[in-house]
């Protein structure tokens, strides 16, 4: 793999005709950068990042991946150079772990490819590197929430691409699991040099994880920035509609949000006590 690749997100509108979804979205993510998008429930972030993946296109503005229009490249073109894990995916009956790890090579091998068995070293790599090797011949169905999230990472992986998108990786994950997955992340985006976005509701992960917080409210960036900077209690009212203090963590020094109770609508906050 060559050297990460930076994502440049300029004037994007996008939204259906009765609802506007994103409302002139300009972000620079640089290469190797690992950002977290927070932001209420249908503020834009899951639709930024299909924007990114190439899924839905823009009604206005226009995505780049490193100095490549998105517009003007292929799906296949595009899956070479990000790869998307979904919020959530059905299981499928009687897949073992290696297929579906194998589904990642798609976009490089094409149909006439992928009809071809043998050892293929990127699907090996993937395997050791989300630490599931030794699961490849287990039914999927068969796995744990926590294990099936590592096997779809892993077939993300697969794609070998420069930059990975996560939505909401840690969804439906105890706390155990959740760290887990957060930590793999981490250490896989320093070992293979991946620029990481990821969606994530939990903003304490957020502020622990990711080196830069870029909050979204009704369709625009609201903030932008190091954890250490982002996260503040204007930060929790305005954007997430909670009341709450902000500290540090005593060891790592990150940013500790304490929640204090949620905001009413707007024009009613003063009233709340």
């Amino acid at each position: 793999m060559t050297e990460p690749m930076g994502i440049r997100v300029e004037g994007v509108h996008f939204g259906y005709p009765d609802r506007p979804v994103l409302r002139g979205v300009d972000l620079t993510v640089r290469p190797g950068e690992l950002t977290a998008l927070i932001g209420l429930n249908g503020c834009g972030k899951s639709t930024l990042l299909r924007l990114t993946a190439g899924l839905l296109r823009p009604a206005e503005g226009r995505v780049l991946l490193g100095t490549d229009d998105l517009a003007r490249l292929s799906r296949r073109d595009t899956a070479r150079r990000v790869a998307l894990l979904h919020q959530s995916a059905p299981a499928v009956p009687g897949m073992t772990v290696h297929h579906l790890v194998r589904q990642g090579r798609y976009a490089a091998r094409g149909p006439l490819g992928m009809l071809r068995e043998g050892d293929d070293p990127v699907v090996r790599r993937a395997l050791r590197d989300v630490g599931v090797e030794s699961w490849a011949e287990r039914p999927v169905d068969a796995l744990s929430g926590g294990e099936r999230q590592r096997v779809r990472l892993a077939m993300a992986l697969a794609q070998d691409t420069r930059i990975l998108l996560l939505d909401e990786p840690t969804t439906y994950l105890d706390l155990h699991h959740q760290l887990d997955v957060l930590r793999t992340v981490v250490r896989l985006r320093e070992e293979r040099g991946l620029t990481v976005v990821m969606v994530l509701h939990d903003l304490a992960h957020a502020a622990r994880f990711a080196e830069r917080i870029v909050a979204l409210r009704d369709g625009r960036v609201a903030a932008d920035g190091p954890p250490a900077e982002v996260v503040t209690p204007g930060l929790l009212a305005d954007v997430l509609k909670v009341a709450g203090r902000v500290g540090r963590d005593p060891e790592g020094g990150w940013p500790v949000c304490y929640p204090d109770h949620p905001l009413a609508a707007l024009g009613h906050e003063n009233h709340i006590h």
